[in-house]
């Protein structure tokens, strides 16, 4: 029997609640009205803006205003991380990224992808995290579910398929270590 609250076909139902789709809505207003018009060096500005839509940021966070958030309320960053510009961090679940990480230009962090083997086709989507002082490098891709281990390297336009390894370089479709990145120690930096 067909309902008209719910369509018959599963491919045609929302994936989100109203109260998320709403959410999103209101946050794509104020991206493109208020953060993508904000001039380069307003970095505050922008995680000001995130930050009034429940993102956790910590100090210094330089998101440049192409990068593209699909959810601020799930976005969780450490203090001096970069987002640079058209990275896009698609986070239906909470995505998490440690202090002083890189996502570079037109990287792509995806955090959901959809059960091809259900007949419903549901949407799949796993936390995932970016470790202190990894670098996504500029048009590399993060898989849902993987893990960015810290101070791992993501090479050019790469495809993480699996967890990287802190402090490994990896580059290649998908990416394969190549080689040990030197591991420095970040605390007398601060002293």
């Amino acid at each position: 029997m067909y309902r008209a609250s719910q369509p018959a076909d599963p491919y045609l139902r929302p994936s989100f609640s109203l109260l998320n789709r709403t959410a999103r809505l209101a946050w794509s207003i104020a991206w493109v009205v208020l953060f993508r018009t904000s001039p380069r060096p307003f970095h505050a500005w922008r995680s000001f803006l995130l930050r009034c839509f429940r993102a956790k940021l910590g100090p210094h966070c330089h998101i440049y205003p192409s990068a593209r958030i699909w959810a601020p309320w799930n976005l969780w960053c450490a203090d001096g991380v970069t987002l640079g510009d058209e990275a896009e961090v698609y986070n239906p679940s909470p995505v998490s990224i440690g202090s002083h990480a890189i996502v570079s230009q037109q990287a792509y962090i995806c955090g959901a992808t959809h059960d091809y083997n259900d007949p419903a086709f549901p949407l799949i989507s796993f936390p995932m995290s970016l470790g202190a002082y990894c670098w996504v490098c500029a048009r590399a891709s993060v898989s849902p579910g993987v893990n960015v281990g810290e101070g791992a390297v993501l090479g050019l336009g790469s495809v993480a398929t699996r967890d990287l390894a802190p402090w490994t370089v990896y580059a290649g479709v998908p990416a394969q270590a190549i080689k040990q990145r030197v591991e420095r120690e970040q605390n007398s930096a601060a002293t």
